[in-house]
């Protein structure tokens, strides 16, 4: 049975998805060049993922914030790297192992990941995109829960959960639903932000 908070929270993050979409497509058209080295700075200066770990990034789509340097960054310091795949609508995702130059299928929701043969891989560090987060630590995705099925679960193994985006993503307080999962960490382009847990 569907309480009538929840269902609340649910049509406002369907609305606020729409606004937010507007707002990052905006930001990104102002910002995106130089933003995604302004991540990686930011991202290396405050993450220490242990020695040899294994980062899990993303390939961007639309909009979002461009992590591709930052993993190229982190290759070149040692970091194994996982990109996620899909594997069933209600499934966590799966990380499989990825190096810059790596050919990527395609995934759905115009999504870029590697071949079912690749290595799976046990992320210490997740690189998790967003639509928005705000100060609690809490994140609005697309709508499809993957993320929140994957940091439930990795959380067990200790991952930590990194979301990137532009600092004006920001909101105030985003709706949150029971299974909504916090991020450790925010960081954008120009802020770095521990998030409490």
């Amino acid at each position: 049975m569907t309480l009538p908070t929840e269902s609340c929270a649910r049509d406002a993050k369907r609305r606020l998805r729409v606004e937010l979409r507007r707002r990052r497509l905006a930001t990104a058209a102002l910002a995106a060049r130089g933003a995604a080295s302004a991540l990686c700075r930011n991202f290396i200066a405050a993450i220490q993922p242990p020695g040899a770990g294994v980062v899990a990034g993303y390939w961007p789509i639309g909009a979002e914030i461009d992590p591709r340097p930052l993993l190229v960054a982190l290759h070149r310091r040692g970091f194994r790297l996982a990109l996620p795949a899909v594997v069933a609508p209600a499934a966590p995702l799966a990380f499989r192992a990825w190096r810059p130059g790596d050919r990527l299928e395609q995934g759905p929701i115009g999504t870029r990941q590697p071949a079912p043969d690749r290595l799976m891989l046990v992320p210490d560090v997740i690189v998790v995109p967003l639509l928005a987060f705000d100060r609690r630590g809490f994140r609005l995705g697309y709508g499809g829960g993957f993320y929140d099925r994957t940091l439930a679960l990795a959380r067990r193994r200790g991952a930590v959960a990194v979301g990137v985006g532009y600092a004006a993503q920001e909101v105030a307080a985003l709706p949150t639903e029971p299974f909504d999962q916090r991020l450790d960490w925010v960081i954008s382009e120009a802020t770095v932000m521990r998030c409490p847990q």
